[in-house]
C-alpha cells in the first residue's frame, strides 16, 4: 500500500499549500477568495472566515501528511510526493488568482 501513503502525501501539500494564502490573508484582516465567497473562488471572503478556512487546511494537512502511513522527510520519494501536491497546488492558485490580481499580465516598464 505504499502508493495509498505517496497519493495522502500529494494531497496533504496541496491542503498545506493552500493553508498559506487564506491564513496569511486572514491574519492581515485582508480578504481574500475562498470557496464560500460569492461566486465561488472569485468573490471575496472576510477576513475571519480566511483564517478558519487556513486553520482547516492545515488541519487536513497534517492528517494526511503526519497521521497516514509512515511520513519520512529525508524518503525521496515521500518528499517528492508531497512537494508535487504542493507546486500544482500553487500553479493552479497562481494562475487562477492572477486574473483578480493582475498577476497573468504584469504592467509593462
Amino acid at each position: 500500500m505504499p502508493w495509498l501513503s505517496l497519493l495522502s502525501y500529494f494531497f496533504g501539500g496541496v491542503f498545506l499549500a493552500n493553508a498559506i494564502p487564506h491564513f496569511v490573508s486572514g491574519m492581515m484582516g485582508r480578504p481574500f477568495q475562498s470557496p464560500f465567497a460569492r461566486p465561488p473562488g472569485e468573490g471575496l471572503s472576510t477576513s475571519t472566515v480566511n483564517v478558519l478556512w487556513g486553520f482547516l487546511n492545515l488541519v487536513v494537512g497534517y492528517v494526511l501528511v503526519c497521521r497516514v502511513g509512515d511520513f519520512g522527510l529525508r524518503n525521496t520519494a515521500d518528499a517528492l510526493a508531497c512537494g508535487a501536491g504542493a507546486l500544482l497546488i500553487a500553479l493552479f492558485s497562481a494562475r487562477h488568482f492572477g486574473r483578480f490580481h493582475g498577476g497573468n499580465r504584469p504592467e509593462q516598464p
